[in-house]
């Protein structure tokens, strides 16, 4: 069993934090599945510029669609984070085909997400952005350490991809990504940012949040460490792998990025368009 089935089947401790808490909706049809799926994808969006994790015209969140799933929901190259709305996404084929929607996409989201979403039937959402944390701590070429409870979400269940070579115009660059992705819900790109998965676009989003807060968080405590002469203090493994299997589940992931949802609802009602 790999580590992504141990943390998305439950532990009792987790089964106790989560009893009574709403569930992932169950959906009558395609449609309404399909409509769901975007509008939690131009939420994320919001979130993500909110948060400052825009850069300029460069990063991307896509949603597998749930009657052709080899294809998938993508922002239209150029439109802006805090502009975008669920009118304004774009579906994209395997191939590099956009079926639905008329704008262009980021040929670098075509080259990443369809290997990752061709090599793991089990991810509906996938996120990329150039966040600054992020690209900061990937310039180390390193792993997250356990040093907190929160980035134990990512103990033994992120990759580090130490192969930059350009943007990601092609299509073997994405496959090279997604071969060291494997199972895990996370990858550092050394000199270039993050990457998560999720097996809803939820999930997905909510990794990437974490795991860019994560980044900051390591940033700063080795800055302190090193002012002071002293070690970071780890998390064991045995506490890091129990936090995991709590912070680190799939409905964990979901659950998380609800009360974001909401915020951004109450906030900007308008990417609902």
């Amino acid at each position: 069993m790999n580590v992504v089935q141990k943390v998305q089947n439950l532990t009792a401790e987790a089964q106790r934090m989560y009893t009574g808490l709403p569930q992932p909706p169950v959906f009558d049809t395609v449609k309404e599945e399909r409509g769901h799926r975007k509008q939690r994808l131009a939420a994320a969006f919001r979130l993500f510029s909110k948060f400052g994790f825009d850069e300029g015209v460069v990063g991307h969140i896509t949603a597998r669609d749930p009657e052709f799933t080899d294809t998938f929901w993508v922002n239209p190259f150029g439109l802006h984070f805090s502009l975008i709305r669920v009118s304004d996404l774009v579906r994209v084929d395997h191939t590099g085909n956009v079926v639905e929607g008329g704008r262009a996409i980021n040929a670098a989201a075509f080259a990443i997400h369809s290997r990752i979403h061709a090599a793991r039937p089990d991810s509906v959402g996938a996120a990329h952005a150039h966040s600054t944390y992020g690209r900061a701590f990937a310039a180390l070429g390193r792993k997250l350490d356990p040093i907190s409870q929160d980035v134990c979400a990512f103990y033994d269940d992120h990759a580090l991809y130490d192969d930059y070579g350009g943007v990601a115009l092609e299509v073997d660059e994405g496959q090279r990504i997604a071969e060291v992705l494997g199972s895990c819900k996370a990858a550092i790109l050394q000199n270039h940012g993050l990457l998560t998965v999720g097996a809803t676009v939820d999930e997905a989003a909510w990794w990437f949040i974490t795991m860019e807060r994560s980044c900051q968080v390591q940033l700063l405590a080795e800055a302190a460490a090193a002012r002071n002469g002293e070690p970071l203090k780890m998390i064991s493994r045995k506490s890091a792998e129990q936090a995991r299997n709590i912070v680190g589940t799939s409905f964990g992931g979901w659950f998380a990025f609800q009360s974001l949802y909401a915020r951004i609802l109450k906030e900007q009602p308008e990417f609902l368009d």
